[in-house]
């Protein structure tokens, strides 16, 4: 089972089933590094996020993950790098403006500088000169800027086609988008913004074939992906400062009995 946007960048578009769990996966691919982190899920409406995340699996199956497979076998390495570097690139506002919004000035900056210098001497990002030279690749979004202002994360929700999200999660995936300038970039072109889009959801499905073992042995899958996407946006939501008690968690958009919401994944 597989989901993005993510991908650790949020993914946004028109959708093909086969881009079902992209982002699920980057995040299982992080859970052996954050497995020791308290998890507390609310997910009121689980039976239908299961079926959602049926329905996710199978294009991931039999599409998106093919798919990658493919596109891992006929690219080299050096051009799956450069694929790679200018999606990246393509969406560093994002991450720009949240650093900004959160008040990381200095970050601000140094993310700024790296933008322009791997869209000019990098050649449109083909290239990552920024970090040879020391000013190395962040990763913000909207969703995080909610939790720095102290907004919870609300219930737990499995997308069509997207993954898994939290409400906040996905009220940041809309507020980003007009700053994912990679679906402009065809000038209006529906086929050439797809294509790209396909491009980009297959690259990032390709760099976490090494990853499925994990879900597919997982003894509920579900629970597996869902529980390492929560710890894994909670991580990154308090810049891996998470403490080692689950006080942190009581500010959550919860109900009061832990069992109302769903079964919780193991604390």
């Amino acid at each position: 089972m597989m989901a993005g946007l993510i991908a650790s960048r949020p993914a946004r578009t028109l959708g093909s089933l086969a881009v079902a769990l992209t982002g699920a996966l980057a995040i299982s691919g992080c859970a052996s590094q954050i497995a020791t982190q308290p998890t507390r899920a609310y997910d009121p409406i689980e039976p239908v996020n299961r079926a959602v995340y049926w329905f996710n699996d199978l294009g991931d199956r039999y599409l998106l993950r093919p798919a990658a497979s493919g596109y891992r076998r006929a690219l080299p390495q050096p051009m799956r790098t450069g694929v790679r570097n200018i999606f990246s690139n393509l969406l560093y506002p994002v991450t720009i403006a949240n650093d900004l919004l959160q008040g990381k000035f200095r970050q601000c900056g140094r993310d700024g500088a790296r933008f322009l210098l791997n869209s000019t001497v990098g050649l449109a990002g083909i290239f990552d000169p920024a970090t040879r030279l020391g000013l190395l690749e962040n990763d913000e979004d909207f969703d995080q800027t909610l939790a720095v202002w102290g907004a919870g994360e609300g219930p737990y929700l499995m997308i069509p086609i997207f993954g898994p999200r939290t409400l906040r999660h996905l009220v940041g995936d809309t507020v980003d988008a007009p700053l994912t300038p990679f679906l402009n970039v065809a000038d209006g072109d529906v086929t050439l913004t797809l294509g790209a889009w396909v491009i980009y959801q297959v690259d990032n499905r390709s760099r976490l074939l090494d990853a499925d073992q994990q879900v597919y042995e997982a003894f509920d899958p579900y629970i597996f992906v869902r529980d390492a996407y929560l710890q894994n946006r909670r991580y990154r939501a308090l810049d891996g400062n998470v403490p080692e008690d689950d006080s942190y968690l009581d500010d959550l958009d919860e109900e009061p009995d832990e069992d109302a919401g769903g079964a919780a994944g193991p604390e």
